[in-house]
């Protein structure tokens, strides 16, 4: 018998404790971090960075990343009722996060790192995309557990009912489409980083990275269901429209590149 759809309805709560509870979505939050951690050492070690570099980079990234992502989500997505709410915005526990926002976290927790370290900022930005790619893959598997950010209708033999989300008809599992395109941007990004022995030239891997993550999330915003009532009927929705900018910034960056220009600090 061939499978027309695939039913889904995993629990996102692993286990509880009393009013707390460990969720998959924040397990894989985690676990990218460290994963990033890993890789990031391993940069550390191969380009001789000084002792406690990585250490103060992830602070300086958790920070950058959370703050970034809840911003963005209240700010772009839902700003009037944060605005009137201020207060609902620290309960990051109830969910709600951008990945635009979390982009621009990220460059702006950089840009003070590199000022700390006098390390250039397109050095630094060359080499943390790849673990952030990395992390954009288990973050998408973690709103696949949430039953979350999924597509609209389809009749192709992959398409998940999230019953959870009270679904009754297959939709796109989009959480999976992007998840696979991020695991192929790290591999090329990483790819590149070791064959050009640790050396690329500034501003490549950053400009690869914004047209290979946000051209990817521009073309499955496609097929995805609204996540805010006011994009019904948009031509191009907020991810969409966010998207934009980021992917005509790595243009920029790759013609910088390939040009020899050194765009935000120059070489290291």
């Amino acid at each position: 018998m061939l499978i027309n759809h695939i039913v889904w309805d995993i629990n996102p709560e692993i286990f509880s404790l009393g009013p707390f509870s460990i969720r998959y979505y924040g397990v894989l939050w985690a676990l990218s971090f460290y994963l990033g951690y890993i890789i990031f050492e391993r940069f550390v070690k191969k380009e001789h960075l000084p002792e406690g570099y990585l250490d103060k980079l992830t602070i300086y990234m958790l920070i950058g990343t959370v703050v970034g992502a809840r911003l963005g989500h209240c700010l772009f997505y839902q700003p009037a009722y944060y605005l009137s709410n201020p207060i609902e915005i620290l309960k990051i526990w109830e969910g709600g996060l951008a990945s635009h926002g979390a982009a621009i976290g990220i460059i702006l927790s950089l840009y003070l790192f590199s000022r700390k370290t006098k390390k250039p900022l397109i050095y630094i930005l060359d080499r943390i995309v790849i673990v952030v790619a990395l992390a954009g893959v288990l973050i998408r598997l973690g709103n696949l557990m949430n039953s979350e950010i999924y597509g609209v209708e389809t009749k192709l033999p992959w398409g998940f009912i999230f019953k959870r989300d009270g679904q009754t008809v297959p939709k796109h599992p989009t959480q999976l489409y992007e998840a696979f395109s991020y695991l192929l941007g790290y591999i090329i990004l990483h790819v590149i980083y070791l064959r050009t022995n640790a050396k690329p030239k500034p501003g490549l891997l950053f400009g690869l990275f914004l047209i290979f993550i946000f051209a990817t999330r521009f073309i499955i915003e496609f097929i995805k269901e609204p996540q805010v009532s006011f994009e019904v009927g948009m031509a191009l929705n907020m991810g969409q429209l966010l998207s934009i900018p980021f992917i005509i910034l790595g243009v920029w960056f790759i013609f910088r590149a390939v040009y020899g220009k050194k765009p935000l600090g120059g070489d290291a």
